[in-house]
């Protein structure tokens, strides 16, 4: 269902977040995110005072690779700052090579944002990783299917208890994953209730 329709209005910013997913040759896989802002309007920033930002170019635009195994294992990272508002932003563009050896897994988004909160990265790159590590799930979905049925072994779904859809005492868990369906836990929520 659409948003409901708004009042009369003028569009002044748009942030575009765009994050892929590539099967890579030799077996690896590469998720990239990229993220501009982009006004509507001219703008003057501090750093960029003697050419004022023109109406449709970038304020930023940024991208992050990772690269990965189907275990999300990140083997290579690379962060790269086309347009900012200062000139010194780029230079934090290295800090995001310790991303390699870490895993995407409970615990990513805090590792993230002990790694590179504050003063240690971008907010904006650091805001991209989420959407990157999501993408990362969704790009080798197959992939990662079609590899544990040929290991013939039951694995519990990893998006269970994740959103209300994929509630364990849900509609949906009982019926794909009947094995993983607890009824117990939909009795005792409603005896809370």
């Amino acid at each position: 269902m659409p948003l409901p329709q708004a009042v009369k209005r003028t569009k002044i910013h748009t942030r575009t977040v765009t994050c892929q997913g590539f099967e890579r040759a030799d077996g690896l896989w590469d998720i990239e995110g990229h993220l501009t802002d982009i006004k509507t309007i001219p703008i003057t920033l501090r750093d960029r005072s003697l050419s004022p930002v023109a109406a449709g170019e970038p304020i930023h635009d940024m991208s992050i690779r990772i690269t990965i195994d189907l275990d999300f294992n990140i083997l290579d990272a690379v962060a790269s700052m086309e347009h900012t508002p200062f000139t010194i932003c780029p230079s934090i563009t290295d800090a995001y090579k310790q991303l390699i050896g870490l895993r995407i897994a409970p615990g990513f988004t805090k590792q993230c944002k002990e790694l590179f909160g504050g003063t240690h990265g971008c907010t904006h790159l650091l805001e991209l990783l989420g959407p990157v590590a999501t993408t990362a799930f969704q790009a080798t979905h197959q992939a990662r299917e079609a590899r544990s049925h040929e290991s013939s072994e039951e694995h519990r779904p990893h998006t269970l208890n994740t959103c209300h859809t994929f509630d364990s005492s849900g509609e949906v868990v009982k019926k794909y994953w009947p094995q993983y369906y607890e009824a117990d836990k939909l009795i005792a929520s409603k005896q809370i209730s």
